[in-house]
């Protein structure tokens, strides 16, 4: 069995390792834990335990603060190897007592890989005791875990990662604090995780010796709990720091009983081995569900920003369409290429006039053209970035009214404004449009027929002309029908045509159009894929749940 569940088990703990459930959604920190947990279950106890099903059996202690947990193991090894009292608040090292001949189980990574050894005194915090005893018989160690309600974080953690790993959990309380409700969270999980349960109930008084028990019998009952063995150790004084042999004698015939009884040992580990194994899908399905639920709330919210970024597009193409880009700057730079006289009245009879003005401002003068260049390239940047600026705002507001989206946005407030690289990305995709625009120009102008019309003004004149029509018309281009801007559209219209043609026109406009509207696109595309990448790091990958629920189905296959 061993050998058809470790690949399935490894790749359930793989891909569980990589589900981000960094979304706020209901449920979403108690599906944390839950991963979390199965990892540590998988890889500090499912796995090394299927791997050497001979080895000892890993008995861990646990309970809460005073409980007596470390009394108790020294008690049971016959010295002071755990510290007790006024230590316990304290980051410490976790001792496992075993057998001297048992060592060799525990002194690499098998269980607990992330603890490095030590042997033969304290290695401090982050690592794990070994403290070999002939008071224990061989194939039997006991663990002294923190407390399970410890004040500091990392023993808390611990202490659960300890219990991940045992064989069997001996849970100490008291008769004074049995029904706590810390405690209990941790023999629900015990359950959960199927792991065998003894519990020493400690410190009971003499007159309450049987009604004690007896409630707590019927507690762990009402628990679905009620076949775990209750160890009473009576109230008495120690000796020592030890428990008088008498008042240790139940916990010491438990333990006797797995040590003598090699049978018993090994359906002690199965039985816990095969309750791990079946509430890995029960428990894996808790992750499931939550990927599902994180995938949906990441769909949302994507939602939201690729609307805000599709109206950004339409907001471009709006402001190419209905000529505003020509007004102000742009406008009055081609005036200063053209001239202000009475332009459109010249132009059915002066159209080759215009273009000799065109190449004289162009070619003599070419700061004239190069300021329009500018000026163009400037004009379609500030459009970009309005819109930018107003979808940055527009995804960040509607995640702001999300949950789940609220708390990305607040750990990353520089979404609400476009990227600090937009300036020099929008002027770096305009020039580069520019270019293309003349290379277009060039590629029209190569036929015999235009070659020498075009040499007549020049390509860089015939290329700002393109640009300008391009701004100034909602589909080709049809004649002067539409102007705007004092009849720039309609210059620029009437110059293309005399060189070009009609139709080549219309195709010149079109293609340069639909090259600007791609790379305007590109660039939105680009400031929109800031939210997908933190979205990215927040949500499982879209195959999450699919592979999870692979992964689950592969182990109850193969169990």
């Amino acid at each position: 069995m061993g050998s058809d569940l470790t690949g399935p088990l490894e790749r359930l703990r793989d891909d569980l390792r990589t589900v981000q459930l960094e979304l706020e959604v209901p449920g979403t920190e108690e599906a944390r834990r839950a991963r979390d947990d199965l990892v540590a279950r998988v890889d500090d106890y499912v796995l090394p335990r299927l791997r050497q099903m001979d080895a000892p059996a890993l008995i861990v202690v646990g309970g809460s603060t005073g409980a007596g947990k470390s009394t108790l193991v020294n008690s049971l090894v016959g010295a002071v190897v755990s510290p007790a009292g006024v230590l316990r608040p304290t980051t410490r090292a976790p001792v496992l007592a075993c057998h001297p001949d048992d060592v060799r189980w525990f002194d690499d990574d098998r269980v607990l890989p992330g603890l490095p050894r030590v042997t033969g005194g304290s290695g401090g915090p982050g690592t794990l005791q070994l403290v070999p005893t002939p008071a224990l018989s061989q194939g039997l160690a006991l663990l002294d875990s923190p407390d399970i309600d410890s004040v500091l974080a990392e023993n808390r953690a611990l202490a659960n990662q300890l219990l991940a790993a045992a064989d069997g959990w001996l849970f100490v309380t008291t008769a004074a604090r049995y029904a706590d409700a810390v405690p209990w969270e941790f023999l629900r999980s015990a359950r959960e995780r199927g792991t065998v349960l003894s519990i020493v109930l400690n410190r009971v008084p003499g007159d309450a010796d049987r009604e004690v028990p007896a409630h707590l019998r019927q507690m762990l009952a009402g628990e679905q709990l009620g076949d775990s063995d209750v160890l009473v150790v009576p109230e008495v004084s120690l000796a020592d720091d030890l428990l008088p042999a008498d008042a240790l004698w139940p916990v010491r015939a438990w333990l006797d009983g797995l040590a003598v009884d090699a049978q018993a040992r090994a359906a002690l580990v199965r039985r816990t081995l095969r309750g791990a194994l079946a509430s890995l899908p029960v428990r894996a399905a808790v992750v499931e569900r939550a990927a599902v639920e994180q995938l949906s709330a990441a769909a949302e919210l994507r939602a939201e920003a690729d609307a805000a970024y599709a109206d950004a597009l339409r907001e471009v193409e709006a402001a190419l369409r209905s000529g505003s880009l020509l007004r102000g700057e742009v406008l009055a730079r081609w005036h200063e290429v053209v001239g202000t006289g009475d332009v459109m009245r010249a132009l059915e009879t002066r159209v080759g006039w215009l273009r000799d003005r065109l190449k004289s401002v162009i070619t003599g003068a070419p700061a004239a053209g190069a300021e329009l260049k500018l000026t163009v390239e400037n004009r379609v940047e500030a459009v970009v970035r309005t819109a930018a600026e107003r979808a940055s705002e527009r995804t960040a507001r509607a995640w702001r009214d999300r949950v789940p989206g609220r708390a990305l946005v607040e750990r990353a407030p520089e979404l609400e404004r476009a990227s600090s690289g937009l300036d020099d990305a929008a002027a770096d995709e305009v020039r580069a449009w520019q270019g293309v625009v003349f290379d277009l120009v060039r590629e029209e102008g190569a036929s015999k027929r235009t070659t020498a019309r075009l040499a007549s003004l020049g390509v860089n004149g015939a290329g700002l002309t393109v640009m300008l029509a391009v701004f100034a018309h909602t589909g080709g281009l049809t004649g002067g029908e539409i102007v705007v801007a004092g009849g720039t559209s309609a210059v620029s219209q009437k110059v293309l045509e005399a060189i070009f043609g009609d139709q080549a026109v219309r195709t010149l406009a079109a293609r340069a159009r639909e090259d600007l509207i791609e790379r305007v696109d590109r660039l939105l595309r680009a400031e929109a894929k800031r939210f997908d990448v933190l979205l990215d790091r927040s949500a499982p990958q879209a195959d999450s749940f699919a592979r999870l629920h692979a992964a689950v189905d592969a182990i109850r296959r193969a169990a």
